[in-house]
C-alpha cells in the first residue's frame, strides 16, 4: 500500500495553497466569513461563559471578532494566514494538536477539517484538550459541495481524455459525523446541514474564487500534469448546459455540516434508566391511554 493510499490529502500542499492565497484572502473570503458569523451565532445561543478557546485552522479574525469576550488562541498550518490575525497564534496542523490535556473551554473549527486525513483521530485530540463540560463546535464542507462542478468536470474529462481524475476532495457525510463524535468521547452530539448556493457568470470565476480561498484540489491522487484547455472549455459548456439559469448564470453549491459535542462533565444532564419513569406518556399529554389491541 502506497503513502497516497493511506493519506487522501497532501497536507504539505494544503499549507502551500493557504500560504499562496493569504495575500488574496480578503477578496475571496466571503464564504468563510458567512459561515464564521453563523458559527458564532451558535455560541451566542448557549447560556454559558467560555473563557479560553482554541480557533483551529483559523483563516481570519471573524470568529474572534464576533466573540470578543473570549480569549482565543489561533492555529493554522499556514504561517502566512496567521500573520493577519490578532492575539495568540500557533503554527499547528489540525492533525497534531500540541496542547496539554484539558486546556480549553471551547474549541471552534471553521471550514478546516474537511482536508484532514485522520478525522476520527483529530476529533479524539480535540476531545483530549477540552476541559470537562467543554464545547466543540465546527463547520466543514459536506458531500453535496460543488456537485455541479464535479459532474461537469467528470463529463468533460471523459469526453476529451477518455478518463477522469479526482478533481474535488471527498467530503464527509452528515450521517456518519454523529457516530464519529460519539466514538471520540463527546456527549450530546448534534449535527445539522446548511446549504449556500453562490451564483457565477461562468465556472472560471468559481475556480478563481476557490484558488483565492486556498480550496483548490489537494487530493494526493489528483492529476499531476496540467489540464488541457480543451477539457476546461468542454467543462464550461457542460456546466452551462446542465445547470445555467435563464440569465445564463451557473450555481455553485456549498453544503456545510455543523458539528457540536460536549466533553463529559460531572454536572451534565444524563438520560434516565429505561423503565424508571413514574408517569405515563398519556398522563404527561393529558390523554387517555389505549392498551395494545384496543380500538379507538
Amino acid at each position: 500500500m502506497s503513502q497516497d493510499d493511506i493519506e487522501i490529502f497532501d497536507r504539505k500542499l494544503v499549507r502551500q495553497r493557504r500560504n499562496r492565497s493569504a495575500a488574496l484572502w480578503q477578496d475571496h473570503n466571503f464564504l468563510h466569513a458567512e459561515i464564521a458569523d453563523r458559527t458564532a451565532d451558535r455560541v451566542h445561543d448557549i447560556n454559558r461563559q467560555f473563557d479560553r478557546a482554541l480557533h483551529m485552522g483559523a483563516h481570519a479574525q471573524g470568529i474572534a471578532d464576533c466573540l470578543p469576550n473570549i480569549d482565543f488562541i489561533h492555529t493554522n498550518l499556514s504561517e502566512k494566514r496567521l500573520h493577519a490575525l490578532d492575539g495568540s497564534r500557533v503554527v499547528c496542523d489540525d492533525e497534531l494538536l500540541a496542547f496539554d490535556d484539558e486546556s480549553f473551554d471551547l474549541v471552534i473549527s471553521n471550514l478546516s477539517l474537511h482536508s484532514v486525513n485522520d478525522l476520527p483521530g483529530a476529533l479524539i485530540q480535540i476531545r483530549r484538550i477540552l476541559k470537562p463540560d467543554g464545547l466543540f463546535l465546527a463547520s466543514m464542507f459536506g458531500g453535496d459541495t460543488l456537485h455541479e462542478f464535479r459532474q461537469a468536470m467528470m463529463k468533460a474529462e471523459l469526453d476529451t481524455l477518455q478518463g477522469s481524475s479526482p478533481r474535488v476532495a471527498p467530503t464527509a457525510d452528515v450521517r456518519d459525523m454523529g457516530s464519529l463524535l460519539q466514538r471520540a468521547g463527546f456527549v450530546m452530539p448534534v449535527t445539522d446541514i446548511d446549504t449556500i448556493t453562490v451564483s457565477y457568470d461562468n465556472p472560471f470565476k468559481l475556480m478563481h474564487d476557490l484558488r483565492g480561498m486556498g480550496e483548490s484540489n489537494v487530493v494526493n491522487k489528483r492529476l499531476k500534469r496540467p489540464t488541457k484547455r480543451s477539457t476546461f472549455m468542454r467543462m464550461a459548456e457542460i456546466y452551462a448546459k446542465d445547470h445555467a439559469d435563464a440569465d445564463g448564470r451557473i450555481p455553485a453549491t456549498f453544503q456545510v455540516i455543523y458539528l457540536s459535542g460536549w466533553s463529559p462533565g460531572p454536572n451534565q444532564p444524563v438520560p434516565k434508566r429505561p423503565g424508571s419513569a413514574t408517569k405515563s406518556l398519556a398522563e404527561a399529554l393529558g390523554t387517555t391511554e389505549q392498551k395494545t389491541g384496543d380500538k379507538v
